[in-house]
């Protein structure tokens, strides 16, 4: 089955195209067959296009919205240019999976999507103002260019942490406001979390009932969780993906204190708060310079600058802060699994993590960690060391097509 994975953003369109079914995935015998991404959708935008293994191709072109930029990718494909392995007319294209990033408690597994679930993503807008309402965008498209005779399938971020206990989810507030708003922990790159949670018991020959894991998802956003028996027991992203870590642009937990401050002294809007603590925040607004890591490690090591330094420093504080709460409501983990931009590519990053954990029985390898970068994957502990350390590259998009073909076939999901 040839599944396309869409993944849209406000002006942003990624896709991949993937050839999997039951067979393949218990085989794990996927095949990526093209993958792209259109960025700047609404203006002139930039369109990277990838068949296979050939070199991508790049151009601009004028697109006015995500329905232009659908059609632009599905014209791409099917034409003989293209050489996208297997895909020669519409009829290829078997079924569409999408990301949604928030289900709220409407939807605790990936779907197949028709009208009533097209009404649920609508109802969780609030919830997700940024990010739901570019979701639909692109289900919508999908329906316009492919017609209804093609399945379509939700996999949502949020799905994944599902399974957390009441502990967890609820805010300390009168619990009234989770009655009547469902203001509450959900927690986010669930798909994330649950691709490298499995691919660990891969690696580690573990079954589900034994995979007692804390993953750090650290990107741009970054998110960190605590698996027990193969479940999502806490989370650090909550009604939002504001809180929790330290990321590119977002400044994590804060004093809630501090919206009112701002309001009374700088004269600030909720909307400029909003977009100051998301937009304006995080490495970004400590170091003053930028919100890649690559960058600020660069000019740390190169020119010894000092805000740089501590937008390290406090980065890599938080993450070790959250191992410490999460080995204590777990009583202790197997492994600590690193993914995600900055997870599988900065082993300084990671090293700076782990340093002074020792303890706590997590005693990384340096030559291990060193090595491991670029879409590599394998262990960077020490033999030793009692918490054992992974790098694993995370696949959303694998998962969402191996969702989609599931859902379509009406199969039981082991993982």
């Amino acid at each position: 089955m040839n599944v396309l994975v869409l993944n849209c953003g406000s002006s942003s369109l990624k896709f991949q195209i993937i050839e999997t079914d039951l067979d393949s995935i218990e085989k794990n015998a996927d095949q990526q067959k093209a993958k792209g991404l259109i960025e700047r959708i609404g203006s002139q935008a930039l369109i990277t296009l990838q068949a296979a293994d050939n070199p991508p191709i790049k151009s601009a072109l004028a697109l006015r919205d995500h329905r232009a930029a659908l059609d632009h990718v599905v014209r791409w494909m099917i034409s003989p240019e293209a050489q996208v392995p297997g895909i020669r007319s519409l009829a290829d294209i078997h079924a569409v999976g999408h990301r949604v990033v928030h289900g709220a408690e409407h939807f605790k597994k990936s779907v197949i999507i028709d009208d009533n679930v097209v009404r649920g993503i609508e109802d969780c807008i609030d919830l997700a103002p940024l990010h739901n309402p570019s979701n639909l965008k692109g289900i919508y498209a999908a329906r316009e260019l492919l017609g209804h005779g093609i399945p379509q399938v939700a996999v949502f971020d949020t799905s994944f942490h599902s399974t957390m206990p009441e502990t967890s989810y609820l805010y300390a507030i009168p619990y009234q406001m989770y009655r009547r708003h469902k203001i509450r922990r959900y927690g986010f790159h669930g798909t994330s979390h649950r691709y490298v949670s499995f691919r660990y018991r891969q690696l580690a020959e573990k079954d589900l009932e034994n995979t007692n894991i804390i993953t750090l998802h650290l990107g741009n956003g970054c998110s960190a969780c605590a698996i027990k028996r193969g479940s999502s027991l806490d989370t650090s992203m909550g009604l939002t993906p504001l809180e929790g870590l330290v990321m590119g642009t977002r400044g994590g937990d804060i004093d809630p204190s501090v919206i009112e401050l701002l309001y009374h002294k700088e004269a600030m809007s909720l909307a400029e708060i909003d977009a100051l603590l998301n937009k304006q925040s995080g490495l970004l607004g400590i170091s003053g310079l930028t919100n890649d890591m690559r960058d600020l490690i660069a000019e740390a090591q190169e020119h010894d600058d000092r805000r740089a330094k501590l937008a390290i420093d406090i980065f890599c504080l938080r993450v070790k802060k959250y191992i410490g709460a999460y080995l204590a409501e777990m009583s202790g983990a197997d492994a600590i699994v690193f993914t995600g931009g900055i997870g599988e590519n900065a082993p300084p990053i990671r090293e700076r993590i782990c340093r002074g954990l020792e303890w706590l029985g997590i005693e990384i390898d340096e030559q291990a960690n060193a090595a491991l970068f670029g879409g590599k994957e394998g262990e960077i502990g020490k033999p030793g060391s009692r918490v054992k350390l992974f790098v694993i590259p995370t696949n959303e998009e694998l998962l969402i097509a191996r969702d989609t073909v599931r859902s379509v076939r009406n199969a039981p999901r082991r993982w």
